[in-house]
């Protein structure tokens, strides 16, 4: 049975969150969807009806979190043919989801437990006044430090107990992460802030943001992020700030090249 790969774009606003949920409208939910409409089954029942389509998510967003590179995979009873495939699909799907590519993959290839890395945006908006042009983005008054910044992200970089990032209300037990990548860029009024790392924790790159702006707010010297790496405890960090500015950019099947 064929295995396909897709690289699913969204604007998560209108969604709670990328993964199925009873009585709610995701992302998954939608695709799924759109697949039956299409008529994509994954193999047939002993009735000779379809089954129902079982879509894999790299791993999960939360609500109001976008994404232009979240990949899924499913099986397909019969081939697709790309160009007729995207066409179609993206004529159901809603105006604030769309599939930019798709791949036939290997029978192994799983879209979660394959990837080795995961690259997260955070769009930040740094000036005095508001635009109707921020959307999707973090306005900040106050004048943000790039090098101070940066200096404080240089902390989280390499295999940590990520404890102090991770949200209270998360049942995995998970703690350790592998950052390859922490960083803020600015042009003109824009900051944005990226992340690569082999895994997150729940809330974990948004929880980073706040202890970022947490920092700079207070005027705390960047060695105030060692501390609260340190620390394992939920309570020494920022806030858990707006989804709004978040998007899921990249996820990798090969090892993180150090030198993107």
């Amino acid at each position: 049975m064929p295995k396909y790969s897709i690289i699913v774009e969204y604007i998560g606003t209108n969604y709670s969150g990328s993964q199925v949920q009873p009585d709610k409208v995701t992302i998954q939910s939608e695709l799924n969807k759109a697949l039956r409409t299409l008529k994509v089954a994954a193999g047939f029942d002993k009735d000779g009806k379809p089954k129902t389509i079982k879509t894999i998510f790299s791993g999960r967003t939360d609500a109001g979190v976008h994404s232009k590179g979240q990949v899924v995979h499913f099986e397909s009873e019969k081939p697709i043919v790309a160009s007729r495939f995207l066409n179609s699909i993206n004529g159901i799907l809603p105006y604030d989801i769309s599939v930019k590519s798709i791949q036939e993959v290997d029978e192994k290839f799983h879209a979660q437990l394959s990837a080795k890395y995961r690259v997260y945006q955070y769009r930040i908006v740094n000036r005095q006044h508001r635009s109707a042009w921020d959307k999707h983005s973090l306005f900040v008054r106050e004048p943000l430090d790039i090098e101070r910044m940066n200096k404080s992200l240089s902390y989280l970089i390499g295999e940590h107990d990520f404890t102090s990032f991770k949200s209270m209300r998360g049942n995995n037990p998970a703690k350790d992460c592998i950052v390859y990548k922490a960083e803020c860029k600015k042009e003109g009024d824009i900051i944005t802030f990226e992340i690569a790392g082999n895994r997150f924790l729940y809330n974990m790159v948004r929880t980073i943001v706040g202890t970022l702006l947490m920092i700079e707010h207070n005027k705390f010297e960047p060695e105030f992020m060692k501390q609260v790496l340190e620390a394992k405890d939920r309570t020494k960090a920022g806030p858990t700030i707006s989804p709004d500015g978040l998007t899921l950019i990249e996820v990798g099947y090969e090892q993180y090249n150090l030198v993107k």
